[in-house]
């Protein structure tokens, strides 16, 4: 996405080094969350978490502020946060959203895993 830039920690040029991305859809999604809790210009940090049916599960929460350490990133207009260990599991990774009915919700679109479980919110690397 050309409007995806990286907001410090500036990486090299090569796609080991991509940032996390929203689709258009994740955005909208994002922002009325944000709208609904009071937490407009607030960034979403985007982690991973031991467990889950194939080794790691993928964590998201809106933040104020991120940690020194961390990687931050703009997409679709939205600062996206991620720590250092998560961020190697998840660079040149996509969030989506999808509101079908029956299994809607925020999308996981990781070049990074080796395999998923069927629910999508579970990968191993």
């Amino acid at each position: 996405m050309s409007e995806d830039i990286l907001i410090q920690n500036e990486p090299t040029a090569t796609s080991f080094m991509g940032p996390v991305a929203l689709s258009e859809a994740a955005a909208v999604q994002f922002r009325k969350k944000m709208a609904s809790e009071n937490k407009e210009g607030w960034g979403i940090r985007v982690a991973v978490q031991g467990g889950g049916c194939s080794g790691m599960s993928y964590f998201m929460e809106l933040t104020e502020t991120p940690q020194a350490e961390d990687k931050v990133f703009q997409s679709q207009g939205l600062q996206i946060i991620c720590d250092m260990k998560s961020w190697f599991y998840l660079r040149n990774m996509t969030i989506d959203f999808d509101d079908d009915l029956l299994m809607g919700g925020f999308r996981f679109h990781n070049p990074n895993a080796k395999s998923s479980c069927g629910c999508g919110t579970s990968f191993s690397a």
